[in-house]
């Protein structure tokens, strides 16, 4: 696909992921659609001590072609990033102590202008936070004094916007912390309240530096010293990132995204964590043994929902993640809208091993890549 904003408008969303496919090469298709209809392609480059299946094993029932609607596989070591570890690649910054006894938490994003894979063949010019999409998962504890240094290395004014607490002059917007390449702004704000949270660009057009990239998650662990219920303070100590009883929990990051290829304000690529298919092609490995807790956010812009459904399985889930009771239990299926994120909690230790599926209710994000598998098993399997 070219790499910029000009391209033709083509109305069909199918036909261009098709059209995208074909461009990648003749030849290299025809190779790629003899092999999905026997075994899932080697993904040649990536780490696979890291995967949770055999990739030369037989193809799971019903994705004889192809996953559904691509055929081969994305180069994570050329786009910079691999959805499966950003799953835990939590970005904690460095840390020193104040003379107040309070903790100074300080990050570094840079603004970058990057090309990036989104499904085999298929490349979207993008504007990145730390060259990544989303862009780094930042994560840090209430209370704490926060430092953000941004610098805007790329080609149009960007800025920080962080859904949280803080003054209107680090807001993130025209006049408090947009600034124009090559520029650098320092924001600075106290980490509240506890919860699951994002940042993104604030920049007008609003929707197309949002949809070119420009968000991340950002995630407030809760101080479990601020709780007088000793129930509560539980479970605001599993949320802590590092704490004895957050390890038992297996916590994923999941930012639900979407890509308008051809510039149409209409979406040709639907994903988690950027990369359409990505968690069919390499399942997620679950420790039925342990829970798991889900902070997902939805970016999707040009749809007006987004949503998230389990199979064969229930969860509980906390609206924006600011609360430690759930806001909704035993529910299979949760909608967000732009910038709406939480938390999901749920557990497989009462299920047999196998894959169970989780994807967007809306069947065309799903056929379009927004779908994926929790990999079950004990932990010695």
């Amino acid at each position: 696909m070219p790499a910029n904003d000009d391209t033709s408008v083509d109305p069909s969303r199918r036909a261009l992921l098709v059209a995208g496919l074909a461009a990648a090469g003749g030849a290299a298709i025809a190779v790629g659609a003899a092999r999905s209809q026997t075994a899932p392609d080697p993904m040649a480059g990536q780490d696979m001590s890291a995967m949770s299946v055999d990739p030369y094993a037989a193809p799971m029932p019903g994705m004889a072609h192809g996953n559904m609607t691509t055929v081969g596989s994305v180069d994570h070591a050329r786009n910079g990033f691999d959805p499966t570890p950003m799953l835990t690649d939590w970005d904690i910054g460095t840390t020193k102590m104040l003379p107040d006894g309070r903790t100074l938490r300080t990050f570094e994003v840079e603004a970058i202008d990057k090309e990036i894979e989104i499904a085999p063949g298929i490349f979207f010019p993008a504007w990145t936070y730390n060259g990544r999409v989303p862009g780094p998962a930042l994560r840090a504890r209430e209370g704490e004094k926060l430092r953000i240094v941004f610098r805007n290395l790329g080609s149009h004014p960007h800025s920080m916007h962080f859904h949280g607490i803080h003054s209107a002059r680090m807001d993130g917007v025209p006049g408090a912390g947009l600034i124009g390449p090559g520029e650098e702004f320092v924001y600075e704000f106290d980490a509240k309240p506890f919860g699951c949270h994002l940042y993104h660009c604030h920049a007008l057009p609003l929707k197309r530096h949002m949809h070119k990239g420009m968000y991340g998650l950002f995630v407030i662990d809760p101080d479990p010293s601020r709780q007088s219920d000793p129930a509560l303070s539980a479970v605001a100590a599993s949320r802590v990132l590092g704490s004895p009883e957050n390890a038992r929990w297996q916590e994923l990051a999941m930012v639900m995204n979407a890509f308008d290829t051809n510039f149409d304000g209409g979406n040709e690529v639907y994903a988690v964590n950027t990369v359409g298919q990505t968690y069919m092609n390499v399942p997620i490995r679950i420790d039925k043994t342990r829970p798991v807790r889900v902070y997902l956010v939805n970016v999707t812009e040009f749809d007006p929902i987004n949503s998230f459904h389990l199979h064969g399985n229930f969860f509980d889930y906390y609206d924006t993640g600011t609360t430690l009771t759930p806001t909704l239990r035993t529910v299979d299926l949760i909608m967000q809208c732009q910038a709406q994120r939480g938390i999901l909690e749920f557990s497989f230790a009462e299920h047999e091993d196998g894959l169970y599926m989780f994807h967007a209710h809306q069947a065309e994000f799903t056929e379009l890549g927004w779908v994926g598998m929790f990999d079950v098993r004990g932990p010695e399997a």
